[in-house]
Formats: structure tokens, C-alpha cells, sequence
């Protein structure tokens, strides 16, 4: 649940804490006083929309905090992206002078849509123009499969959907391009037997340019070898010689200064060297030699790839790679030109298309039902009586949503026949059935905190204390926050706040505080008598919260 909300410079708020408890709890305040700004705020740490124009003028910058307990399902959630913390859980949304928003979670910066998919899950909002968008058929669909726990398995029909519809536009560009596909696998195909019957090897190219230099300047590399082992270790004044005689002549001196040792240890590390290259250089022409048959060779296989390249347009050392490419480009268009696998892999995701959304059909009528029966028990305690709520289905073409629409009936008085609701329902009407479906659903709701922002408006008296008690008993299966201006459903608080606007420093601002018990009489007794508060008015609102 909901433990704190802190908010600072949001609109007309400086600072404010609010500590909120288990059950019930109500807000009420005079109209302007900002009782939905609390709603707003929330809404913002949850990972709603905001801008520069929620800052409150002359503050630095809106941050908001929200802290709540840790559900034991969305523990896995938080651990899979490190965001897990301590007991708590804290969401934080901060917007500056420039709009720039942040959004964090335990302390750890986030993209606001992970904050957004968390807090979906922490709170369900259900705000004062709700009874507007309940004439969209969109939302009248979202609302039962909501009630009935169908969200993912309406996930499911929208992905086979998108499936099928997939494989049926692959079919049909197959079908309609069949003639320019065969003349691309034919292209394919060719080019791709031009590289195979090249054989080139990867690093090939590497390998046939090093012979094919070696081979055509054998006869230099030979005589250049030879120079070089008759200056090293020739009859006449080779370096050997010269290394030898210096060792010698150095080693005598040892005798006198040992100093020395250095230097000869240089010139024995020269001849030893000097040996080592003469050794190499004699191995290596013995293994150089003069063969135009193999350069003749490596010169064929150098033009041929040198043709390939150009031909495909690379560099040579990229044919090995053009080739497999070709191939897999030919597999991928031999298979989206096999009319056969695509007619079966779109028949094959229409069926799983049609079975889910037979299955998800069936689970809404279910549900249709239950809610029918459900709106319309709570209608006849919100001043409808006789009247009755029903839940339409009607085949329709299939959708991303399935294969029926989902239209809301309602029946305002006994003996008519239900209508849609845009057709029928009043204002007064449409508020009390969004509120009744708004309680009904929230009921199956597995989010701990459900926040009500006046969906009250438009009702009174008696049935005002019908929402009230109904809120009293949604409070008892999840804690239940409530904006209103109706005494009947404040008195049912098990908790009261009260929002009240004043003037400090020629800035307006907002501040919230808890009642006590006598002033929650006074407040109730405000809600019920307006400025003026009489003893009859305070003897009622003590009759009201008593109950």
C-alpha cells in the first residue's frame, strides 16, 4: 500500500508529507482548495505526463516521492532489473524550469515507462471524467476484460493476430510478385554459382598473393641471400672474421681488466647471432627455387579471383563473404516464393487466431454475466430502481481485439428494453453507473491502492450514502483513497484529510492536514451547511460519522 507522499513546488504546493494509512481514507476540502492536485501529483511519481507548467511559481523544481510497500509479486519484477531495495519502495518523478523530467526508482535513474509499468500495477486511478470515456466501445472492452482477468489472454489474441495478418500479406506479396521473385532467385542463384565454382577459400587470397610474389622474384631472393652469406661468413673479410679476431683480441685483454667483460660478452652474443643468420640464410635457399610452372599457376588463380572481384565489383579478400551471402539472401527468397509454406503458416496462424479468440469470446460472455448482474443489483440502490444493466456481444469481422464488439445496455426505469448507454443514460445516470462499475471492477482489482478523484460528482443524498458505504467496504479489501465533496461518503472515512488554500507572501498555496475527530465534525458540518455552520448542521455531522 501507499505509506508517504511527499510533494514540493508542485502547482500551488510548497511542501507537504502526507502519511497515509490501511482502509478508507477521504479528502475533502472547499472547491479551489486543490484536493485533486493530490491525485496529480501521484499520478506524476507514477509516471504520468507532466510539464514545466506544474512547477509552482517561484519554485526551483516539482519533486515528488511516493513510498510503498514492496508486494511480494512485484518482488521478481524489481530484482530482474536490479531496482530492488529495502522494505520500502520508492518511486520519485522530478520536472524542472526547462521541463526536463527524471524519473527514479529506490534511488536508481529509469525510463519513465518502467516507472509507468510499475506504478500500473501499485495503483489503479479511477478519475472524475471516467463516466465520459465509459460511451467509448474501446473502454467498455478494456473494463470487462479488466473485471474479468482476460488481459493476457486478450494479449495473446492481439499477437496471433498480428501473426497471421503477417503471413497473409507474406502470401499475398508472394502470389502477386511470384514472376520478379523467380527472376531474383534465378539472379541469386547465378551469382552464387559464379563464387562456388571460384572455390575460393576465406584467406585465400592472402595466401596465392604471398606465393605469387615469392615465385616471381625467386631469382632475386636467391642472389640477394647469397650476398648477404658471403658478407656475413665469406673466404675474405667477412663479418664473422672480423667478429672473430675482435673476440680474440678482446679476451686477451680479460687477463689485465676485467672490465672488459662486457664487451666481450657483446661480441660473443654479435658472433653467435651472426652464426644463427648465416645457418637461416642457407636453409632458406634451399628452399627457394625457380618453378614457372607454380607461378604460372599462382597467376591463373590471382586473375581469376581478380575477374570476380571486379565482376561483383569488392575488393578480392570479400568474395568468400559475398558468397555466403548470396546463399542465405537465395534460401530466404526460395522460402518466401514457397507458396506452399506460406499458404500453410497463414492457415496455421489463422486457426491459433481463431481459437484464441473463440476462448477469449467465451471468457467475456462469462464475465458479461457476472458484471450484468452485479451493475444491476448495485443500480437499484443509486436511485435507478427497476432499472436493469446488460452486457451485449456481437459477432463482428475479426479484429485485433477478437471477433465480437462489447456494447454496455443499460435500462434506466422497469419495462424498457436496455439501450446503449450513449443512447439512454443521462448525466446523473452515466456518473452513478461508472461509479458503480468503477467499484464493481475495482473489487477484482489486484492492485493494493485505488484511488477515487471525485467520481461522485452528480449524486446526492441517499445515494450518496449508497457510494459511501460501498466505498467503506472497498476499503476493507484494499486501501482506498477518495477526493470528495459529498458529507455522506467523507463521514464514511476511516481517515480524513483536509485541503485548504491560503495566502502567504501575495503567493496562493495549498496545504493538507489530518482531522481529528472534532474537526472532522466541523468539516462534515462545512460539507453539509456550506459558510454557514449552525449547531443543527455540527448535530448532523456528528449523527453522520457516528453511523
Amino acid at each position: 500500500m501507499l505509506r508517504t507522499l511527499h510533494i514540493r513546488d508542485f502547482v500551488i504546493v510548497d511542501r507537504a508529507e502526507i502519511q497515509f494509512e490501511p482502509g478508507f481514507t477521504v479528502f475533502s476540502g472547499e472547491t479551489g482548495a486543490g484536493k485533486s492536485i493530490l491525485v496529480d501529483a501521484l499520478s506524476l511519481a507514477l509516471g504520468a505526463r507532466g510539464d514545466a507548467g506544474m512547477l509552482r511559481e517561484g519554485g526551483q523544481r516539482v519533486d515528488i516521492s511516493a513510498v510503498f510497500d514492496v508486494p511480494d509479486a512485484l518482488s521478481p519484477w524489481l530484482e530482474e532489473r536490479e531496482l530492488d531495495g529495502d522494505e520500502a519502495l520508492v518511486l520519485r518523478r522530478t520536472i524542472d524550469a526547462q521541463a526536463r523530467s527524471k524519473a527514479f526508482i529506490n534511488g536508481l535513474p529509469v525510463a519513465l515507462g518502467q516507472l509507468r509499468e510499475l506504478g500500473e500495477q501499485l495503483v489503479d486511478i479511477h478519475g472524475q471524467h471516467a463516466h465520459q470515456s465509459l460511451l467509448r466501445a474501446a473502454s467498455q472492452r478494456e473494463m470487462l476484460d479488466a473485471q474479468g482477468g482476460h488481459q493476457a489472454l486478450a494479449r495473446q489474441v492481439l499477437q496471433a493476430w498480428q501473426q497471421w495478418q503477417e503471413a497473409r500479406k507474406a502470401l499475398e506479396a508472394a502470389q502477386r510478385n511470384a514472376e520478379v521473385l523467380q527472376q531474383e532467385r534465378e539472379r541469386l542463384a547465378w551469382q552464387a554459382g559464379e563464387l562456388d565454382r571460384l572455390e575460393l577459400r576465406p584467406g585465400e587470397w592472402e595466401t596465392v598473393s604471398g606465393d605469387h610474389n615469392r615465385l616471381a622474384h625467386a631469382q632475386a631472393l636467391l642472389d640477394g641471400a647469397g650476398q648477404a652469406l658471403a658478407a656475413l661468413d665469406g673466404e675474405d673479410d667477412s663479418a664473422l672474421r672480423r667478429l672473430d679476431a675482435a673476440a680474440h683480441q678482446i679476451k686477451q685483454l680479460l687477463r689485465h681488466d676485467a672490465h672488459l667483460q662486457g664487451v666481450y660478452d657483446a661480441i660473443e652474443s654479435a658472433r653467435i647471432a651472426a652464426g644463427e643468420a648465416v645457418s637461416d640464410l642457407n636453409a632458406y635457399r634451399d628452399r627457394v627455387e625457380l618453378d614457372p610452372e607454380r607461378l604460372a599457376q599462382a597467376e591463373q588463380r590471382m586473375s581469376a579471383i581478380f575477374e570476380a572481384a571486379r565482376k561483383f565489383k569488392v575488393e578480392p579478400e570479400e568474395l568468400p563473404a559475398l558468397r555466403d551471402s548470396l546463399h542465405e539472401r537465395l534460401a530466404a527468397s526460395e522460402a518466401a516464393a514457397d507458396l506452399d509454406a506460406l499458404q500453410a503458416r497463414q492457415q496455421e496462424t489463422s486457426t491459433q487466431y481463431h481459437e484464441l479468440a473463440k476462448k477469449l469470446g467465451a471468457a467475456r460472455r462469462k464475465t458479461g454475466k457476472v458484471l450484468a448482474r452485479a451493475v444491476t443489483q448495485a443500480m437499484q440502490t443509486l436511485a435507478m430502481q427497476g432499472g436493469r444493466f446488460d452486457v451485449a456481444f456481437q459477432e463482428c469481422e475479426p479484429t485485433a481485439h477478437g471477433t465480437e464488439n462489447v456494447e454496455f445496455l443499460v435500462a434506466g426505469h422497469e419495462g424498457t428494453t436496455p439501450r446503449p448507454l450513449s443512447k439512454v443514460a443521462s448525466g446523473g445516470e452515466l456518473a452513478r453507473l461508472s461509479l458503480a462499475l468503477s467499484v464493481i471492477a475495482s473489487q477484482a482489482a489486484r492492485v493494493p491502492t485505488l484511488i477515487f478523484d471525485e467520481v461522485d460528482s452528480g449524486i446526492g443524498g441517499a445515494v450518496a450514502e449508497v457510494v459511501g458505504r460501498l466505498l467503506q467496504e472497498l476499503g476493507q479489501r484494499h486501501q482506498v483513497l477518495c477526493v470528495t465533496h459529498l458529507p455522506q461518503v467523507a463521514a464514511r472515512g476511516t481517515h480524513h484529510y483536509e485541503v485548504s488554500k491560503s495566502s502567504r507572501d501575495g503567493a496562493t498555496l495549498s496545504s493538507i492536514c489530518a482531522l481529528d475527530a472534532e474537526e472532522r465534525v466541523h468539516e462534515v458540518a462545512r460539507m453539509l451547511g456550506g459558510l454557514t455552520i449552525t449547531e443543527t448542521t455540527r448535530r448532523h455531522a456528528r449523527e453522520m460519522l457516528a453511523q
